[in-house]
């Protein structure tokens, strides 16, 4: 949770007294932490932990802003991993993708524009 809040100016919405489990605000979306131990006793049969040695799992986190590249750059220097530079889309989007401290994906983009 520190990692998002430092990196991206997220804050702090809840934590338990154990600190196993916390949330964060990101906007209009909570996201929510679990520490190991916690997940290893809700899931009976496991689950696959997720890590900056192993391939990144086909889900992400997007955050969308005006200013990827700054963006990109504070959370690199609060511990991300640059997995792919920005590059803009054909239609006109600024996208870049980062690992957290855990190995998530994490992609910075600005808001798609629409023709409404």
């Amino acid at each position: 949770m520190e990692f998002y809040k430092n990196a991206f100016g997220f804050v702090q919405k809840f934590l338990t007294p154990e600190k196993d489990y916390g949330e964060i605000n990101s906007g209009t979306t909570t996201i929510a932490f679990a520490n190991t131990e916690l997940g290893n006793s809700n899931f009976k049969k496991g689950f696959s932990e997720s890590t900056l040695n192993d391939k990144p799992f086909g889900i992400e986190l997007a955050f969308t802003t005006s200013t990827v590249e700054k963006l990109m750059q504070n959370a690199v220097k609060n511990g991300a991993v640059l997995l792919e530079k920005t590059v803009t889309k054909p239609w006109g989007q600024e996208v870049g993708y980062l690992r957290d401290l855990n190995g998530f994906i994490i992609e910075i983009c600005t808001p798609i524009q629409t023709s409404e």
